[in-house]
């Protein structure tokens, strides 16, 4: 490709951003083939109605301080959830949205998604995160872990669970290539599908123009887990669901080793109760712990975010002394196909976010600038989040899990939510399932069950007393 193509041209005249081929006759023809395929890909219309309104927002990138302070005054805890089991009744009910959950999953009614779009970095590990080595004896990766888990699944469900993983353009061909150098960790192959998340430009916050990364490329970056909806619609998965006879999507992010991937509790609940959108909370350990809560305001499940909340606000309470914002978000999800579908009618699109960030570029002297003011930064990045369909959904439902077992996410290097928290946990859960089995293990030994070992205490339970599994097959001294 020597030229661009003249629709091209004309689109960049007519928004202004004629600087993005400024640099068109330096480039060979694989640069501007692929300089030519970015500026396809991209909404100028939205990238323009967007710097219209943070002009005419001002400073405020999120909208007017008085609103935000009303939405958050307004918050209620959330009043339809299942709380955490105390009595014998809410066990009872617990066991019953599992054998829902687990008919629903005998009958293919059931998809995993999982969210597989960032690299290790913030853990010092140069790879998507699914690769990372979790295990705390074997060293088994993230993927492998959730891959056991749907084998498994399969296996007492004795039906299809397909497996959807979402990509980044950073992180989509490394873990393709993983997946097949690991045979797909025993899966067949057309039951796992890649598909990649959107991406969306970095533009300058002063003027609206988007910025290049190099001379050949866009400064782009992932437009966030609420680009999933569009990208289940572009890659013909929403189609496919929709004709294989999937009822129920299971979302879950892949920074979590111990989430209980297509939870027959939660999806059962799901289902008993005609939700569209089921989300798992944990009970926050304190006011100022950094997750976004799940809260009603004005009649409508909504989550917000524990930067928009002051310390004051974060340990509010209602009448009874019960904190308002203690259901924190996990980011497990049960969706209704049907409901994602109806989102697809608006475009699959969830409102953008906006933040403020420094992003380097290459000026038109073709200088790479790279600001540094963390006070003034010089570009706007946008993203999505899936949780901004929980207020478009008729039905939601909130089910506390149990936050010791569920929620151990690896996000950090060192300290609460990193790979030694992760792992020790992983430990602590494999040692409480011995016990419920009759065998105590010492303190000096590590302990991992696979998943394709047991999935439950009960599972290990019954492997160990029919002689399947030998205790000393779980424990590493």
């Amino acid at each position: 490709m020597n030229s661009l193509p003249s629709d091209l041209r004309n689109l960049l005249e007519q928004y202004h951003q004629t600087h993005l081929i400024q640099f068109w006759d330096e480039l060979n023809s694989e640069e501007r083939a692929n300089l030519a395929s970015q500026l396809a890909s991209i909404d100028f219309a939205l990238v323009e109605s967007v710097t219209r309104k943070l002009s005419a927002l001002g400073s405020s990138d999120a909208g007017s301080e008085a609103a935000q302070a009303d939405r958050i005054a307004a918050a209620k805890a959330p009043a339809r959830v299942v709380r955490q089991p105390q009595s014998t009744t809410d066990l009872t009910a617990r066991s019953v949205a599992a054998d829902i959950g687990e008919a629903e999953l005998r009958s293919g009614k059931v998809a995993v998604v999982t969210v597989a779009g960032g690299q290790g970095t913030r853990l010092g590990f140069n790879a998507p995160k699914g690769m990372f080595p979790i295990g705390p004896v074997s060293q088994r990766t993230l993927f492998q872990i959730f891959a056991e888990q749907i084998q498994s699944r399969r296996q007492q469900a004795s039906a299809e669970i397909p497996w959807f993983i979402m990509t980044s353009d950073a992180t989509h061909s490394e873990t393709q290539r993983f997946f097949d150098e690991q045979n797909h960790f025993g899966l067949a192959p057309e039951s796992v599908v890649f598909f990649q998340q959107g991406s969306l430009p970095a533009f300058d916050a002063a003027t609206g123009q988007i910025l290049l990364s190099s001379r050949s490329e866009i400064a782009l970056s992932p437009d966030g887990h609420g680009g999933l909806i569009a990208a289940l619609q572009n890659a013909g998965l929403l189609d496919r669901m929709k004709s294989s006879g999937i009822e129920h999507v299971f979302y879950h992010q892949v920074d979590n080793p111990t989430v209980i991937i297509a939870d027959p509790v939660l999806i059962g609940f799901h289902t008993q109760e005609k939700s569209q959108l089921t989300t798992n909370v944990v009970c926050k350990t304190s006011p100022a712990e950094r997750m976004g809560v799940l809260v009603d305001v004005n009649g409508r499940t909504e989550i917000i975010e524990y930067s928009e909340l002051t310390p004051e606000q974060s340990a509010r309470t209602d009448e009874s002394g019960q904190w308002i914002f203690w259901a924190g978000n996990t980011a497990i999800h049960v969706f209704d196909r049907a409901f994602l579908d109806l989102l697809t009618q608006e475009g699959g699109q969830l409102p953008l976010h906006f933040a403020r960030k420094n992003v380097p570029y290459v000026s038109s002297d073709g200088q790479t600038i790279s600001p540094e003011d963390a006070s003034s930064p010089n570009a706007i990045k946008m993203e999505r989040f899936i949780f901004d369909a929980l207020p478009m959904a008729k039905s939601t439902l909130i089910v506390e899990g149990n936050r010791a077992r569920e929620f151990n996410p690896v996000k950090n290097k060192s300290g609460a939510d990193s790979a030694d928290t992760a792992r020790a946990a992983l430990v602590r859960i494999g040692r409480e399932w011995l016990a419920e089995a009759g065998h105590v293990v010492p303190d000096n030994m590590a302990v991992e069950i696979s998943p394709l070992q047991a999935l439950t205490a009960a599972d290990l339970r019954k492997k160990i007393e029919s002689g399947e599994i030998q205790v000393s097959d779980l424990i590493s001294s």
